[in-house]
């Protein structure tokens, strides 16, 4: 395989980035990349820590004559969304992403790439084993599990880190400072379904609407993106009321925290309905076409004949399923009125699943605002219990209140105000950043969260631009070497 990007510049960072693509890590199964980091700190000869759930904890001593500066943690997570266009064949838990370099980005072959956070994991392991630097004393605070439940940072015991300054490196966009983030919640729904046998002379066919762009469910909610578990259950809604369509399974979008790309169902209609049927969906994928227009450029929505299943949900059931989906809050709920262009609310439809009985439904629910999140839990609560099902809220985390008077933030602002010649701007994320949950358990940290320009993370999209890596670096050595005192 190719080993193109190691050739980059800055090389030190692009090494260990490619390194990282090339050691399974997706969420709750990176374990061969948490020993990968471990054995790294070791192998430099500096103190490694590991910690009880896997999170890496490795210290480098201050550079000569920086020993007075205030301790700083370099901090990324290890695992990556495993998400694949369908027609990829690909295993997250054993194949290497393949990496390619397309007009200076870098990205992946059919997957995601891991950016999201390998860079800033890379960013921490460069500076760990560079010897050309000046800076105070460092600590790499590499985290597990982000992207399915932030669970290494809640795991996070007080008294592990000794600095006072957290530089989260798993921000997007590069010339911009995040000072907040979202809080949020996990909206966990469960049908329970009856068996009902198949009407007789009907006709089955597998739907799949595909082709979406999906992408980040905080970051990407904005833009207006189709999703897929909505859009096959409108259409789903107009069969079962006019063409006596039934539902036998659904399976839509993958993952609580990506925006659905892709969902599959097996209904049947009577025999006689199914030219109707086709047409329908035909009209169905041109008014989404329409509706979408240059948002979602590939849009398909398909029906294909197939084997009748062995049995299908129970009209009642089925019914209350389908009102429920479409009733259910998705996508943008409330802007910010303190930050100009800031999602304050939102919810993300992610996951509607059948199997053995039991259809699951995930969302995720974020918020600047603790008491919006409670709000939209008592929404969602209202139209699931409406609907017939069970509901539980879980995976709570908190969001980081901005501190317009952090020292680190006027610090980093110099920096690239006297390198750049302007100052970067300062912004909140509609994101779970894990600094929220940090900050709880080291209230005296300064958080700042930074990086290089990503695009489509979470999505099979997912790039990294190779300039903005460059500059991200050179803004993170600047900045270790205008550190505060103590």
């Amino acid at each position: 395989m190719s080993n193109e990007i190691a050739k980059l510049s800055p090389q030190g960072l692009w090494e260990s980035f490619y390194k990282l693509t090339q050691i399974p890590r997706p969420s709750k199964k990176e374990g061969k990349a948490i020993d990968f980091i471990e054995e790294f700190g070791k192998s430099l000869g500096l103190e490694t820590i590991r910690d009880e759930v896997g999170n890496v904890i490795i210290r480098k001593p201050a550079t000569p004559g920086m020993e007075d500066r205030k301790g700083v943690i370099l901090q990324g997570h290890i695992d990556m969304v495993p998400q694949k266009n369908s027609d990829k064949v690909h295993d997250f838990e054993t194949d290497p992403i393949e990496t390619m370099i397309e007009d200076g980005w870098v990205t992946a072959n059919g997957t995601t790439l891991g950016a999201d956070n390998g860079i800033g994991v890379a960013a921490a392991m460069a500076v760990l084993q560079a010897n050309d630097l000046v800076h105070g004393p460092v600590e790499a605070l590499i985290t597990m599990d982000e992207e399915a439940g932030m669970t290494g940072a809640n795991a996070l015991k007080p008294g592990l880190l000794q600095g006072d300054i957290l530089l989260n490196m798993d921000s997007e966009d590069e010339g911009e400072l995040y000072v907040g983030c979202a809080g949020g919640s996990d909206a966990n729904v469960k049908f329970s379904y009856t068996e009902a046998e198949v009407p007789a002379g009907s006709v089955a066919f597998r739907l799949a609407l595909t082709g979406l762009k999906g992408g980040h469910s905080g970051l990407d909610i904005v833009r207006g993106r189709g999703n897929a578990n909505l859009l096959l259950f409108r259409f789903l809604k107009y069969a079962i009321a006019n063409l006596e369509t039934r539902l036998s399974s659904i399976d839509g979008g993958s993952l609580r925290n990506a925006i659905p790309r892709e969902a599959f169902a097996v209904v049947t209609v009577p025999a006689a309905m199914a030219d109707e049927f086709t047409d329908g969906l035909e009209e169905y994928e041109d008014m989404y076409k329409a509706e979408f227009g240059d948002v979602e450029p590939y849009l398909s929505f398909v029906a294909e004949k197939t084997d009748l299943p062995a049995s299908l949900i129970d009209e009642v059931t089925q019914d209350d399923i389908v009102n429920g989906i479409i009733a259910a809050p998705n996508g943008v709920m409330r802007m910010s009125t303190d930050m100009e262009g800031l999602v304050e609310t939102s919810t993300n439809l992610a996951i509607v699943k059948s199997a053995n009985g039991v259809v699951d439904v995930q969302c995720l629910m974020r918020s600047s605002v603790n008491s919006a999140i409670e709000d939209l839990e008592s929404k969602m609560e209202s139209v699931f219990r409406l609907a017939g099902a069970e509901i539980n809220f879980g995976g709570q985390y908190p969001g980081w209140k901005p501190n317009m008077d952090s020292p680190i933030l006027k610090a980093m602002q110099d920096v690239y105000n006297n390198k750049w010649g302007k100052i970067p701007e300062i912004k909140a994320i509609h994101a779970g950043l894990e600094c929220g949950i940090l900050g709880s358990a080291y209230p005296n940290w300064d958080m700042i969260s930074f990086g290089p320009t990503i695009r489509f993370p979470h999505s099979p999209d997912e790039k990294v631009n190779i300039e903005t890596c460059e500059k991200f670096w050179d803004y993170l050595v600047e900045t270790l070497k205008h550190i505060p005192t103590k």
